[in-house]
């Protein structure tokens, strides 16, 4: 039996958290309730940055994608929104499907506080992975989670 998720009619929503040197990634339950974190992806370059997205895309399903976009508290277009904004661009021309922008002030923020909460070391863990590479899942999974929750209200105001 095939694992590849696609096949089985299964519809997803990735979010990305875009860094210059990680893109931390979430992926939606099938019934697009919750988000969970998937992996961090450091960066390579945009090709092939493209080409691991893309085999994430096939391998999970994914038919919509969010991408985080970190403006400046006022609202305003930070350097880092303006990037983020240029690889979702980016993202939609090789994909072609939808690619959504969702505000992210203070996940990274919330991201810590919740790794804190978690009594998340700062040191890497028994694997070495450290805390960077899992707070940008978790920005991931908030970013997600707002997005997936604002849909589901959209839906109730009808």
């Amino acid at each position: 039996m095939s694992t590849d998720t696609q096949t089985a009619g299964v519809s997803r929503i990735l979010a990305l958290d875009v860094g210059d040197r990680r893109i931390g990634l979430a992926l939606s339950d099938e019934l697009g309730y919750t988000a969970q974190p998937l992996f961090t992806l450091h960066r390579a370059g945009l090709r092939k940055d493209l080409k691991e997205l893309a085999r994430t895309l096939r391998r999970h399903g994914v038919t919509e994608i969010v991408v985080g976009n970190p403006l400046y508290m006022s609202g305003d277009l930070s350097p880092q929104a303006e990037k983020a904004q240029a690889f979702a661009e980016a993202v939609r021309a090789e994909f072609g499907l939808p690619v959504h922008l969702w505000d992210e002030r203070l996940t990274t923020t919330q991201a810590h506080r919740h790794l804190d909460d978690a009594g998340h070391s700062r040191a890497p863990n028994a694997q070495g992975v450290g805390r960077k590479n899992i707070i940008d899942q978790v920005a991931a999974v908030l970013i997600l989670q707002a997005f997936l929750e604002a849909r589901e209200n959209a839906v109730k105001r009808g």
